[in-house]
């Protein structure tokens, strides 16, 4: 009975695995790099396996921890290299100011893109305030979908004694299910038309999350990359609850995926 119980437990571990959603994290339109202890040019700044402030490892785990396989894409996207992916993560595309060369999305780039959310995809562009985004062709790709990031500054904080000018309630949001109040600074709003709607609005009512269904998928916008490890690893002020959220977030993101 054990041996039989042992190989049923095994076969539900492998179909749970097979089965596993996928979310791909791009590394090409944000690929900036630093030079480190040894001098050596290196990648950082939303990485999966970036364990410092920087990095985007607590919301990896989220996602793991959830079911999902975490992958990168260091290369232009395309319908064909995103067809295995239940989940494709923009975050933070670059300026000059961050590459010398950057990787700005083009048209191209957002037909590729709506061609494979048109077919069941969840995409999740993350933006930032104009100062630290590009973006004019970031709002290419959020045409598509009725969005588009405006070039403003919301939720403006100054320094670590400020925290209450980043904060938003979130008590009651279909999406943020266990968070009531999360911290999230110096982001831009985002324009909606067509089917696109609101999640989550500041409290100066400006949209900083929102959502537009296309087609078999669906399109999320948020006007800051905001789950990175500094504002989800305990740092901030008790009564914050970024964790919560980035698992809400998560859970959300996943549930998208698998109604399509």
């Amino acid at each position: 009975m054990k041996l039989k119980l042992a190989i049923t437990s095994l076969f539900l571990f492998a179909g749970l695995t097979a089965g596993a959603q996928t979310v791909i994290l791009d590394y090409y339109f944000n690929h900036e790099v630093h030079q480190d202890a040894a001098g050596k040019q290196v990648r950082f700044h939303y990485l999966w396996n970036e364990k410092g402030n920087t990095g985007f490892s607590i919301l990896g785990a989220s996602f793991t921890i959830a079911g999902a396989k975490l992958d990168s894409l260091d290369q232009a996207p395309t319908a064909n290299n995103l067809k295995n992916a239940a989940i494709y993560i923009i975050v933070d595309p670059d300026s000059k100011k961050e590459s010398p060369s950057p990787n700005y999305i083009q048209p191209k780039d957002a037909d590729e893109i709506a061609k494979w959310v048109k077919k069941g995809g969840v995409l999740l562009m993350m933006a930032n305030d104009s100062a630290n985004v590009e973006l004019p062709h970031f709002n290419l790709l959020a045409a598509k979908f009725g969005m588009h990031f405006n070039n403003d500054l919301q939720n403006h904080v100054i320094d670590d004694a400020h925290f209450e000018d980043g904060a938003i309630k979130t008590t009651g949001n279909p999406v943020f299910k266990t968070a009531n109040k999360i911290f999230m600074k110096d982001v831009c709003s985002i324009g909606l038309s067509g089917g696109a709607t609101s999640v989550l609005n500041n409290s100066a009512g400006a949209c900083i999350v929102a959502s537009a269904k296309y087609g078999k998928g669906t399109v999320v916008a948020v006007g800051d990359p905001w789950l990175y490890n500094e504002y989800t690893n305990g740092r901030l002020p008790a009564g914050f609850e970024n964790d919560k959220a980035a698992n809400d977030m998560v859970q959300w993101l996943l549930q998208l995926a698998a109604s399509k």
